[in-house]
């Protein structure tokens, strides 16, 4: 179903052919211990301070756009801002998202708790330049790599994420998006679909128009995941999110460069306001 893809590592990583046959053929990959134990620590322990936050509320930067999610996490601090040029996955983003520049167009996590689950949405069918799956010229040119990166231990009943392999290429729809079943519950008993069970520092790889949801939180306690989406640097952050002038002036070059791959640019002496 998987491949363990990668390790921690100083240096990003090599890209094998497996790899990417796997890729063009189910459309995901698993990266195990992509992220060690220390650092999975850190990114609980800076998340936790907004967990508590109510819908449409601001703390800082940070803002919970949805009921299981808070939006703008990279502003969250260090821990969230080393994922954004992670070793164990950019060499994987920039192969498979084309190497003309990168950007990131959403980055929060998701906070479930027992009952919880996505529906399923997306798929190939849908023909959507900005998710995209493409390969043309012996190159990947996807419109969105997806890093889903487990800050939580995901097993049997823990909510993990389902993927239907292959549909990232579907010229069809699935029926479930015809007869109803997608439109809200779990994905689970929708067929084709696989549910991925993962460890805290795992990382779950896949073109954003795989059709994908997650299965239903059945325990107690926490299912956590940090959700960076990349695509080309001509994007646009998909809910209007900017970088504060802290965010990027901490950045190392190569962050900055994902996180605001253009300047802004206008007449100085004009404004907008």
């Amino acid at each position: 179903m998987t491949v363990v893809s990668t390790k921690t590592a100083s240096e990003p990583v090599k890209i094998t052919d497996l790899e990417d046959y796997l890729f063009d053929l189910r459309g995901y990959l698993l990266l195990e211990n992509a992220v060690d134990a220390d650092h999975i620590q850190q990114l609980n322990a800076a998340l936790d301070p907004y967990v508590s936050m109510e819908l449409n509320q601001w703390r800082g930067n940070i803002h919970r756009l949805k009921a299981h999610e808070i939006h703008n996490i990279v502003e969250a601090g260090e821990p969230f801002e080393r994922l954004i040029d992670h070793a164990s996955w950019i060499s994987h983003i920039r192969h498979y998202a084309g190497h003309d520049g990168l950007f990131i167009d959403e980055a929060f996590v998701n906070v479930r708790g027992q009952g919880g689950a996505t529906r399923l949405h997306s798929g190939g069918h849908k023909r959507r330049i900005r998710t995209q799956f493409r390969f043309h010229n012996n190159e990947f040119r996807c419109g969105q790599i997806v890093i889903l990166l487990a800050l939580t231990e995901i097993d049997a009943g823990g909510g993990g994420t389902m993927v239907i392999p292959g549909s990232h290429k579907s010229n069809l729809p699935h029926p479930a998006f015809i007869d109803g079943r997608s439109t809200g519950g779990s994905v689970e008993g929708i067929e084709g679909a696989v549910e991925v069970q993962m460890k805290a520092g795992d990382a779950l790889l896949f073109v954003d128009c795989i059709a994908h949801g997650s299965a239903q939180r059945r325990k107690a306690g926490e299912r956590r995941v940090a959700i960076y989406r990349y695509g080309p640097h001509w994007g646009n952050s998909r809910y209007g999110y900017q970088p504060s002038a802290a965010l990027l002036e901490r950045l190392t070059p190569q962050r900055r460069r994902i996180i605001q791959p253009l300047n802004p640019r206008r007449n100085p002496e004009a404004s907008i306001y």
